[in-house]
């Protein structure tokens, strides 16, 4: 009948808000067992009150995601390269075409040579300050708090009061059954006395 202490951490949806086991408050927090054999609403704050029970760490998961964050950063730091790269052979071949255009404009006009210069300049101010904001922001997730263990393991008053109560409700049940049942009760005797 027994349960394992270990509850996962799980929400609900705030129309499916019932009363706390501790306080009766309204949350949307629910600490279940594994095998689902006990559930019970809590409030976000007693979680993370020692008293009334405490984190389980899973390192392997933690490890796991954090690798994940890694690797989801590597790629997308492999994108904007390619793309910069992208960029960069773009603006060349048209550097390419504009210089041979302006080879031309100098064949044509001396005058010329100082309206392209003042462009070439220009354009290369824009190169470098594009360069500048083209890159995006780095991810804020690694600044922001860790996430809230999910699993906890209640204190033994607590966890005795939950194995109390399952036991309560399980006798009230078979009870129940019994007064249910015909037989239980004694026949009216048939014989005269």
């Amino acid at each position: 009948m027994a349960f394992p202490n270990k509850y996962t951490h799980r929400k609900v949806a705030e129309t499916s808000a019932k009363s706390c086991e501790v306080c009766f408050k309204p949350s949307t927090s629910v600490l279940i067992t594994d095998d689902s054999k006990d559930w019970f609403y809590v409030c976000p704050g007693h979680l993370k009150d020692s008293g009334f029970c405490t984190p389980k760490i899973d390192h392997a998961a933690i490890e796991a995601r954090k690798k994940k964050e890694l690797d989801e950063e590597i790629e997308r730091v492999k994108k904007e390269y390619e793309e910069k790269q992208k960029k960069k052979k773009e603006k060349d071949s048209k550097n390419d075409k504009e210089k041979e255009k302006e080879k031309e404009k100098e064949k044509d006009s001396k005058d010329g040579d100082d309206k392209d210069k003042e462009k070439d300049m220009d354009k290369g101010k824009t190169d470098t300050s594009s360069m500048g904001t083209s890159a995006s922001p780095a991810n804020n997730n690694s600044n922001e708090d860790e996430e809230e263990p999910r699993i906890f393991e209640l204190k033994a008053t607590f966890y005795q009061q939950r194995i109390n109560k399952k036991r309560q409700a399980e006798i009230a049940k078979r009870n129940r059954e019994r007064l249910r049942d015909p037989s239980y009760f004694p026949s009216v005797p048939k014989n005269l006395p």
